[in-house]
């Protein structure tokens, strides 16, 4: 059946346009019950359960399906779902348009009425047209609605209807379901003290006009991990000198969660405060203490000169929450048979959540997901529901499991349908596949990784020519030979943007067939790659460079150890060592002459675990050892990304896919240069060449380990390198490779945006054809921006990891101690470096029921003055070190001072070890 609308709609030359409409209706789609006589073959196969719900409820005796309105589907489902999935779960809640249940839109009716009533007219005819089915006992469809308004008018119209708390309720077999409903509204939920603590979020509306105006500012909120109190927002579209605007107190961070996108205003230049250097826990009280926070609030001002103030606002508006799942712990209310309990988080940007539940017995001491429904304006904290049980805190599958999911790394198995786009096994190289490929399996070809790598990307070879020059090659895995653009692995590959490695495991980004045998350079086995071929002279210039598919067969899989044996050793001359000998030669050119563009050389402490080979425990802990030959691998992976990157970008000027690491502000190095300063050492930081000359010179005869020291505080002060799409940006310039074009090439086993690389450089040497998405320099935007929060996360989620295992090997060592350096100081404790762990950790010097030291604390040295002993950025200090298990969430490495020597401030070495695990067992006898 055809119905259409006819309608004059006015263009913007003036004219006049007929537009007509039509709404084709179905009358051949059935009702989805098994067994319906009067709908046989009206559909393909059954669209609801064959068997419906039949659950011991109080309210629905018998067997039923539920028809919820799409306000239900919307709260409860999406109140756990991440922001980025809910247009695709909007779109599948559409009911079918069929002629019998149909209705039209009537005049001075709003669209969402109009929905209700759609919804109201499909559950009566369902009812009506299941009686069919069996007259005696028909099948019932139960309306689920929280729209007063809306129940009212189903149970005038005849149709069984409940709200979704009253549905849950009845079901007597399953009292726990009521955990996990999605409060209803911020007002309903309101602690009962009418006192407001917030001020009013302004209407979306007034927000755009002030935005609009410029009264109000947009931007992305960003609490602080070391101060509850206190948050930042990046406002959009802003230059980049002054886009962060500091908020601190809690009346001025009004609500606003992480990540979500507010709207600012900014106060008087009079309010403006300095960023704080108080480290500030939120300890979560069940009651709201709002005068315990003003109190500490005041610990937040700092006494600060003019140029150390930054501008500082308040939040009025929410534009957009970023809510999702939290992961963490209930902290059971000391209230006895109290069901209204706060949910500690595991990332302390995120404010505790209050939430009601009958299980909180079961769930102490457990890993436990909760959402948050909402922020009332009379409440310390939001509130929230239960969602899911993950395990025992501490099980080492269970914390993974957590990490995993507080950083969004997708590590879920590859489904069937991906996997099904793998190659069939056993797998060798064919004549078609030799097409646009040269064979270079008769090179000397051998790979260099770290021990136990079983994704190997890359391989190298070097070899003499007859013309006296050198021939050197970087060869990498041909994924993109095994992943074809739009097919369900590749967007799985797209999705997951990074292999991600923990301690323990790897989450890779392609099925292991791919990243650990077919695409894996392994010796001794034909294997597809993509070239990278330079003739060079024995000065490492470059006389010419070509791109090619091939085949090779690498003779050698070396660990960094093995290869730097082979260069070192007198006796070795065989045709892999010589090849060795020639690229480490010609690397130690290549390094030279970039740093002598001014390309820098930074340090972080990186620390390797020893596993116990039966219970997988961190046994030993060591930072890494880097030799010549890890620096030898780089550069030749640095040489083919640039060299690549200027292909690509010949190509495509518009589409090229790069790499680029903006220049930090100057406020950025202020920390560095005081630092320096404090020790009579000037960092000059206008040019990525000064500062790395400055780094350089920075040497102490007496104090070696300083310039190491100066080189981690240096990357601290660097911004974040990002994928970007050419005919999207202007400024190509990478900083911390002084490069003026760069781009990911040589690890597309474990990187999304080096496949679209190999994809854009195949094309360009006609290897391969093109496809639309690649030449889209928008989409290939939008692919960016995931890749990069992708890259973040990875960064971050690996951090955790190495946190977690650090914690484990502390529990199991016992408590040590050990010599340290001071990397900053704050205004109530020092961070510090300890080397031989590449451990950091904070030293507090106010604890609870002790009395207050007299601290003082200068920011302009920086440093600060504890009694009558002073300390300063790099300076050396002993420190003991324990596992502090009081706080289960937040279990952590406890610093306390040994040296120097101040009295109520510092222990002793060998002071007895304190069972920092007593508050808690304490906690656990007063309850029972």
């Amino acid at each position: 059946m055809l119905k259409s609308k006819t309608f004059l709609k006015k263009t913007r030359a003036g004219g006049v346009m007929k537009i007509v409409r039509e709404h084709y209706l179905r009358d051949d789609i059935g009702c989805g019950a098994p067994g319906c006589a009067a709908c046989d073959g009206a559909h393909e196969g059954p669209v609801l359960e064959p068997q419906p719900l039949d659950p011991a409820s109080s309210l629905c005796p018998r067997p039923h399906y539920l028809l919820p309105d799409t306000n239900v589907l919307l709260h409860q489902i999406l109140s756990v779902w991440r922001p980025g999935t809910w247009a695709s779960v909007a779109s599948s809640l559409r009911l079918p348009g069929s002629l019998e249940t149909y209705v039209e839109q009537e005049q001075g009716e709003n669209a969402n009425d109009r929905n209700d009533r759609a919804i109201r007219v499909a559950a009566k005819w369902y009812n009506e047209h299941l009686k069919k089915i069996s007259a005696e006992n028909h099948l019932q469809v139960i309306f689920i609605t929280n729209d007063k308004k809306n129940k009212e008018k189903a149970i005038e119209e005849g149709i069984p209807a409940f709200t979704c708390e009253e549905y849950v309720k009845s079901l007597t077999a399953n009292p726990e379901l009521i955990d996990r409903l999605a409060c209803l509204s911020e007002e309903g939920n309101e602690i009962e003290s009418g006192r407001i603590i917030f001020s009013e979020h302004l209407p979306l509306s007034k927000l755009q006009q002030g935005i609009k105006s410029g009264t109000y500012l947009q931007g992305t909120f960003r609490a602080s991990r070391e101060n509850y109190l206190e948050a930042t927002v990046w406002v959009h579209g802003d230059t980049e000198d002054d886009k962060e605007i500091i908020l601190q107190g809690l009346k001025n961070l009004n609500r606003a969660v992480h990540e979500d996108i507010v709207a600012v205003e900014l106060l008087p230049k009079n309010q403006w405060v300095a960023p704080s250097s108080v480290v500030l826990h939120d300890e979560g009280q069940n009651e709201d203490d709002v005068e315990k926070e003003e109190e500490r609030e005041r610990i937040l001002k700092t006494a600060a000169n003019e140029k150390m103030l930054k501008p500082t606002g308040r939040v009025v508006g929410i534009i957009k929450r970023n809510w999702r799942p939290y992961c963490g712990m209930l902290s059971k209310s000391d209230i006895k048979e109290s069901r209204r309990h706060l949910f500690t988080p595991a990332d302390r940007r995120i404010p505790r959540i209050r939430i009601e539940t009958r299980q909180a017995s079961a769930l102490e001491g457990r890993r436990i997901i909760v959402a948050i429904d909402g922020w009332p304006r009379n409440s310390r904290y939001p509130n929230g529901h239960f969602v899911k049980n993950l395990g025992d805190v501490g099980d080492k599958e269970t914390e993974t499991e957590v990490l995993l999911l507080e950083h969004d790394v997708p590590h879920q198995p590859f489904s069937q349908a991906v996997l099904s786009f793998l190659p069939k096994m056993p797998w060798s190289i064919t004549e078609k596949d030799m097409k646009n490929r040269e064979d270079l399996r008769h090179l000397c070809v051998c790979s260099v990784d770290p021990p136990g790598c079983t994704d190997i990307d890359d391989a190298l070879h070097c070899r003499e020519l007859e013309n006296g020059n050198l021939e050197v090659g970087v060869h990498i895995a041909d994924v993109s030979h095994f992943i074809r653009p739009g097919n369900a692995l590749d967007q799985e590959s797209a999705r997951r943007g990074t292999t991600v490695y923990l301690c323990e495991k790897r989450i890779d980004m392609v099925p292991e067939l791919l990243s650990s045998n077919l695409c894996s350079l392994r010796c001794n086995v034909d294997r597809l790659a993509f070239s990278c071929i330079w003739e060079m002279n024995h000065n490492a210039e470059i006389l010419k460079v070509r791109f090619t598919k091939s085949a090779i067969n690498s003779k050698a899989s070396l660990t960094y150890a093995e290869a730097q044996m082979r260069i070192d050793s007198a006796a070795m001359n065989d045709e892999i060592t010589t090849s060795l000998r020639g690229l480490n030669k010609l690397a130690k050119i290549l390094k030279k002459r970039r740093i002598e563009k001014g390309a820098l050389t930074l340090s972080s402490p990186e620390v390797r675990f020893h596993m116990d080979s039966e219970t997988h425990d961190p046994i030993d802990l060591q930072t890494k050892e880097l030799r010549e030959t890890n620096s030898m691998v780089e550069e030749f992976m640095l040489l083919a990304n640039i060299s690549v990157a200027k292909k690509i970008h010949e190509e495509f000027s518009e589409h090229a896919l790069l790499r680029k690491h903006p220049a930090p502000p100057p406020s950025n190095y202020e920390i560095l240069v005081k630092a320096a300063k404090s020790k009579n050492l000037e960092i000059k930081t206008d040019t990525a060449k000064s500062l790395a000359d400055s780094l350089d010179r920075a040497d102490s005869p007496t104090f070696p380990y300083l310039n190491t020291l100066l080189r981690i505080l240096a990357t601290r002060c660097m911004m974040q390198a990002v994928y970007f799409c050419s005919g999207m940006d202007n400024d190509f310039h990478h900083y911390g490779l002084a490069s003026p074009i760069y781009t990911h090439f040589t690890s597309p086993i474990r990187r999304y945006a080096d496949i679209i690389v190999h994809r854009l450089l195949a094309v360009a040497i006609g290897a391969d054809c093109t496809y639309p998405e690649l030449t889209d320099k928008h989409k290939l935007a939008d692919l960016c921006k995931n890749l990069n929060f992708r890259h973040k996360m990875a960064q971050y989620a690996q951090r955790a990891s190495v946190a977690f295992h650090t914690q484990l090997f502390f529990k199991s060592k016992g408590i040590v101690s050990e010599e340290a350096y001071i990397l900053f100081v704050r205004k109530n404790a020092i961070v510090v470096l300890i080397p031989k762990y590449g451990l950091e950790g904070t030293v507090f010097f106010e604890e609870k029921d002790k009395p207050k030291p007299r601290l003082i604390y200068d920011d302009e040295i920086p440093s600060l003055k504890i009694e009558d002993t002073v300390f300063h950025i790099f300076d050396k200090v002993k420190v003991k070190i324990m596992l502090d298990s009081s706080n289960l969430q937040h279990q952590k490495i406890r610093m306390s001072l040994v040296e120097p020597q101040i009295p109520g401030i510092s222990i002793s070495a060998d002071t007895p070890n304190v069972d920092i695990d007593e508050p808690e067992r304490k906690k656990k006898k007063r309850e029972k």
